[in-house]
Protein backbone atom coordinates (compact mmCIF):
# COMPACT_ATOMS: atom_id res chain seq x y z
CA UNK A 1 0.00 0.00 0.00
CA UNK A 2 1.26 3.65 -0.55
CA UNK A 3 2.89 6.34 1.56
CA UNK A 4 1.35 9.14 0.32
CA UNK A 5 3.05 12.77 1.24
CA UNK A 6 0.83 16.04 1.57
CA UNK A 7 2.75 19.33 0.97
CA UNK A 8 1.95 22.93 0.20
CA UNK A 9 2.22 26.95 1.81
CA UNK A 10 1.78 27.66 5.16
CA UNK A 11 -1.83 28.06 5.90
CA UNK A 12 -3.16 26.10 2.79
CA UNK A 13 -4.56 22.97 4.89
CA UNK A 14 -2.33 20.29 4.71
CA UNK A 15 -2.82 19.02 8.14
CA UNK A 16 -6.63 19.26 7.57
CA UNK A 17 -6.39 17.32 4.15
CA UNK A 18 -3.63 14.57 6.05
CA UNK A 19 -7.15 14.43 8.70
CA UNK A 20 -9.51 14.10 6.40
CA UNK A 21 -7.68 11.22 4.87
CA UNK A 22 -6.43 9.37 7.35
CA UNK A 23 -10.08 9.10 8.61
CA UNK A 24 -11.21 8.15 5.22
CA UNK A 25 -8.52 5.26 5.31
CA UNK A 26 -8.93 4.14 8.38
CA UNK A 27 -12.32 2.97 7.13
CA UNK A 28 -10.52 0.52 5.56
CA UNK A 29 -7.02 -0.68 7.42
CA UNK A 30 -4.37 0.81 9.48
CA UNK A 31 -3.04 4.14 9.05
CA UNK A 32 -0.19 5.52 10.35
CA UNK A 33 0.25 9.59 9.97
CA UNK A 34 3.85 10.68 10.32
CA UNK A 35 4.61 14.37 11.26
CA UNK A 36 7.40 15.47 9.92
CA UNK A 37 6.96 19.17 10.44
CA UNK A 38 9.58 20.10 13.14
CA UNK A 39 7.40 23.19 14.28
CA UNK A 40 3.87 22.48 14.02
CA UNK A 41 1.97 20.67 17.28
CA UNK A 42 -2.27 20.92 16.57
CA UNK A 43 -2.25 17.58 14.42
CA UNK A 44 -3.09 15.20 17.04
CA UNK A 45 -6.10 17.18 18.15
CA UNK A 46 -7.07 17.69 14.76
CA UNK A 47 -7.03 14.18 14.38
CA UNK A 48 -8.40 13.11 17.77
CA UNK A 49 -5.66 11.60 18.99
CA UNK A 50 -2.93 11.62 22.17
CA UNK A 51 0.20 13.01 21.03
CA UNK A 52 3.25 10.66 21.70
CA UNK A 53 5.33 10.63 24.79
CA UNK A 54 8.71 10.75 22.62
CA UNK A 55 9.37 12.00 19.14
CA UNK A 56 10.95 9.31 16.93
CA UNK A 57 14.31 11.28 17.35
CA UNK A 58 13.75 11.08 20.79
CA UNK A 59 13.50 7.13 20.34
CA UNK A 60 16.77 7.15 18.97
CA UNK A 61 18.47 8.98 21.80
CA UNK A 62 17.87 12.56 20.56
CA UNK A 63 18.94 15.09 18.58
CA UNK A 64 22.91 14.94 19.41
CA UNK A 65 23.02 10.86 18.71
CA UNK A 66 21.25 11.54 15.24
CA UNK A 67 23.85 14.29 14.63
CA UNK A 68 26.78 12.24 15.32
CA UNK A 69 25.54 9.05 13.32
CA UNK A 70 25.48 11.65 10.47
CA UNK A 71 28.51 12.78 10.94
CA UNK A 72 30.16 9.54 10.61
CA UNK A 73 28.17 8.16 7.84
CA UNK A 74 29.89 11.69 6.02
CA UNK A 75 33.01 10.62 7.08
CA UNK A 76 33.27 7.08 5.86
CA UNK A 77 30.51 7.23 2.92
CA UNK A 78 31.10 10.94 2.09
CA UNK A 79 27.02 11.59 2.33
CA UNK A 80 24.25 11.54 5.18
CA UNK A 81 23.02 8.28 3.71
CA UNK A 82 22.87 6.53 6.48
CA UNK A 83 20.14 4.19 7.98
CA UNK A 84 18.89 4.35 11.33
CA UNK A 85 16.64 1.10 11.53
CA UNK A 86 16.80 -1.84 11.97
CA UNK A 87 15.77 -4.24 8.29
CA UNK A 88 12.43 -5.55 8.37
CA UNK A 89 10.69 -1.94 9.96
CA UNK A 90 7.00 -2.32 9.80
CA UNK A 91 3.69 -0.91 11.27
CA UNK A 92 3.97 -3.35 13.78
CA UNK A 93 7.60 -2.75 14.59
CA UNK A 94 7.24 0.94 15.67
CA UNK A 95 7.99 1.60 19.63
CA UNK A 96 5.14 1.99 21.26
CA UNK A 97 6.40 5.25 23.00
CA UNK A 98 6.78 7.25 20.10
CA UNK A 99 3.27 6.46 18.52
CA UNK A 100 -0.12 7.96 19.17
CA UNK A 101 -3.46 6.64 19.50
CA UNK A 102 -4.58 2.68 18.58
CA UNK A 103 -4.80 0.78 15.41
CA UNK A 104 -6.51 1.77 12.98
CA UNK A 105 -5.35 5.30 13.51
CA UNK A 106 -1.90 5.94 14.67
CA UNK A 107 0.28 9.13 14.88
CA UNK A 108 4.22 9.70 15.38
CA UNK A 109 6.66 13.07 15.20
CA UNK A 110 9.45 12.82 13.51
CA UNK A 111 11.35 15.30 15.95
CA UNK A 112 10.77 19.01 16.94
CA UNK A 113 12.61 22.18 18.02
CA UNK A 114 13.09 21.81 21.92
CA UNK A 115 14.72 24.70 22.69
CA UNK A 116 16.54 27.61 21.46
CA UNK A 117 19.62 27.97 19.74
CA UNK A 118 20.03 24.13 19.42
CA UNK A 119 20.60 24.37 15.35
CA UNK A 120 19.06 23.68 12.53
CA UNK A 121 16.83 21.02 11.83
CA UNK A 122 18.56 18.91 9.18
CA UNK A 123 19.13 16.06 11.50
CA UNK A 124 15.18 15.67 11.67
CA UNK A 125 15.16 15.50 7.61
CA UNK A 126 17.48 12.44 7.76
CA UNK A 127 15.48 10.86 10.34
CA UNK A 128 12.28 11.36 8.13
CA UNK A 129 14.01 9.73 4.83
CA UNK A 130 15.29 7.22 6.62
CA UNK A 131 11.88 5.71 8.20
CA UNK A 132 10.34 6.63 4.86
CA UNK A 133 12.85 4.70 2.60
CA UNK A 134 13.26 1.68 5.57
CA UNK A 135 9.20 1.38 6.58
CA UNK A 136 7.55 -1.31 4.87
CA UNK A 137 4.10 -1.07 4.33
CA UNK A 138 1.43 -4.15 4.18
CA UNK A 139 -1.52 -4.55 2.37
CA UNK A 140 -4.33 -2.88 3.92
CA UNK A 141 -1.74 -0.62 5.28
CA UNK A 142 -1.22 3.70 4.69
CA UNK A 143 1.33 5.95 5.47
CA UNK A 144 0.43 9.45 4.95
CA UNK A 145 3.41 12.29 5.49
CA UNK A 146 2.48 15.91 7.08
CA UNK A 147 5.01 18.29 5.88
CA UNK A 148 6.34 21.76 6.89
CA UNK A 149 5.19 24.71 4.30
CA UNK A 150 7.01 25.41 1.10
CA UNK A 151 9.51 22.44 -0.43
CA UNK A 152 12.48 22.26 2.06
CA UNK A 153 11.30 18.49 2.63
CA UNK A 154 12.36 17.86 -1.16
CA UNK A 155 15.84 19.14 -0.56
CA UNK A 156 16.21 16.75 2.75
CA UNK A 157 15.05 14.01 0.04
CA UNK A 158 11.95 12.99 2.47
CA UNK A 159 10.35 12.74 -1.02
CA UNK A 160 12.44 9.56 -1.52
CA UNK A 161 10.40 7.51 0.66
CA UNK A 162 6.87 8.13 -0.45
CA UNK A 163 4.94 6.76 -3.15
CA UNK A 164 2.97 10.25 -4.43
CA UNK A 165 3.05 13.14 -3.51
CA UNK A 166 0.20 15.94 -2.78
CA UNK A 167 0.22 19.44 -3.23
CA UNK A 168 -2.69 21.35 -1.38
CA UNK A 169 -2.93 24.06 -3.70
CA UNK A 170 -5.56 27.35 -2.05
CA UNK A 171 -6.47 30.25 -4.16
CA UNK A 172 -3.06 32.35 -3.96
CA UNK A 173 -0.28 33.04 -6.25
CA UNK A 174 1.85 31.62 -4.37
CA UNK A 175 0.40 28.34 -3.98
CA UNK A 176 0.01 28.33 -7.79
CA UNK A 177 3.81 29.08 -8.17
CA UNK A 178 4.50 26.02 -5.45
CA UNK A 179 2.81 24.10 -7.03
CA UNK A 180 4.80 24.25 -10.02
CA UNK A 181 8.01 23.94 -8.26
CA UNK A 182 6.88 21.06 -6.20
CA UNK A 183 5.95 19.14 -9.42
CA UNK A 184 9.56 19.67 -11.52
CA UNK A 185 11.19 18.58 -7.70
CA UNK A 186 8.74 15.86 -7.80
CA UNK A 187 9.73 14.63 -11.21
CA UNK A 188 13.42 14.66 -10.70
CA UNK A 189 12.52 12.35 -7.80
CA UNK A 190 10.45 9.84 -10.23
CA UNK A 191 7.35 10.18 -8.23
CA UNK A 192 3.63 11.14 -9.09
CA UNK A 193 2.53 14.35 -8.77
CA UNK A 194 -1.32 15.72 -8.01
CA UNK A 195 -3.01 18.77 -6.79
CA UNK A 196 -5.93 19.44 -4.63
CA UNK A 197 -7.82 22.24 -4.03
CA UNK A 198 -8.96 23.78 -0.86
CA UNK A 199 -10.61 26.71 0.48
CA UNK A 200 -11.87 27.05 -3.16
CA UNK A 201 -15.68 28.95 -4.55
CA UNK A 202 -16.70 27.88 -8.29
CA UNK A 203 -14.99 30.66 -9.49
CA UNK A 204 -11.64 30.23 -7.89
CA UNK A 205 -12.12 26.89 -8.39
CA UNK A 206 -12.18 26.69 -11.92
CA UNK A 207 -9.50 29.90 -11.94
CA UNK A 208 -7.14 26.72 -10.35
CA UNK A 209 -8.33 24.47 -12.88
CA UNK A 210 -7.36 26.05 -15.38
CA UNK A 211 -4.10 27.39 -14.29
CA UNK A 212 -2.67 24.24 -12.84
CA UNK A 213 -4.08 22.43 -16.05
CA UNK A 214 -1.57 24.87 -17.86
CA UNK A 215 1.28 23.82 -15.91
CA UNK A 216 0.83 19.89 -16.38
CA UNK A 217 -0.48 19.47 -13.04
CA UNK A 218 -3.64 17.42 -12.45
CA UNK A 219 -6.18 18.25 -10.15
CA UNK A 220 -7.60 15.32 -7.93
CA UNK A 221 -10.52 17.04 -5.93
CA UNK A 222 -11.59 20.29 -3.95
CA UNK A 223 -12.79 21.25 -0.83
CA UNK A 224 -14.71 25.03 -0.11
CA UNK A 225 -13.80 27.20 2.83
CA UNK A 226 -15.98 25.34 5.91
CA UNK A 227 -16.39 27.19 8.62
CA UNK A 228 -16.55 24.03 10.97
CA UNK A 229 -13.11 23.01 10.51
CA UNK A 230 -11.84 26.26 11.34
CA UNK A 231 -13.97 26.84 14.65
CA UNK A 232 -12.52 23.21 15.43
CA UNK A 233 -8.64 24.05 14.94
CA UNK A 234 -9.23 27.14 17.03
CA UNK A 235 -10.70 25.49 20.14
CA UNK A 236 -8.32 22.32 19.48
CA UNK A 237 -10.96 20.14 18.87
CA UNK A 238 -10.89 16.72 16.04
CA UNK A 239 -12.18 17.70 12.57
CA UNK A 240 -15.55 16.76 11.50
CA UNK A 241 -14.28 14.36 9.17
CA UNK A 242 -17.73 12.71 8.75
CA UNK A 243 -19.45 15.64 7.20
CA UNK A 244 -16.77 15.37 4.59
CA UNK A 245 -16.95 11.15 4.28
CA UNK A 246 -18.62 10.82 0.60
CA UNK A 247 -16.07 13.68 -0.88
CA UNK A 248 -12.99 11.94 0.82
CA UNK A 249 -14.07 8.42 -0.08
CA UNK A 250 -13.92 10.01 -4.49
CA UNK A 251 -10.53 11.86 -3.55
CA UNK A 252 -9.03 8.42 -2.33
CA UNK A 253 -10.36 6.44 -5.20
CA UNK A 254 -9.11 8.97 -7.45
CA UNK A 255 -5.48 9.37 -5.41
CA UNK A 256 -5.15 5.06 -5.34
CA UNK A 257 -5.91 4.65 -8.67
CA UNK A 258 -2.99 7.38 -9.25
CA UNK A 259 -0.66 5.12 -7.11
CA UNK A 260 -1.35 1.90 -8.95
CA UNK A 261 -1.37 3.15 -12.52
Amino acid sequence: MPKIMICGRGGSGKSTLVTLLAKGLAERGKVLVVDTDESNLGLPDMLGLPAPAMTLMGCLGGKPAVREKLLASIQKKGNENTGFFADGLNLASLPPECTGGEWPLRFLRIGKIERSLEGCACPMGAVARSFLKQLQVGEGEWVLVDTEAGVEHFGRGVVEGVDLVVMVVDPSREAVLLAERAKALTAEAGKEFVAVLNKVDAETESFLRRELSEKGIPVRGAFGFAPEIMKANLAGNPLPAVNYREQVKALLASLLAQCFC
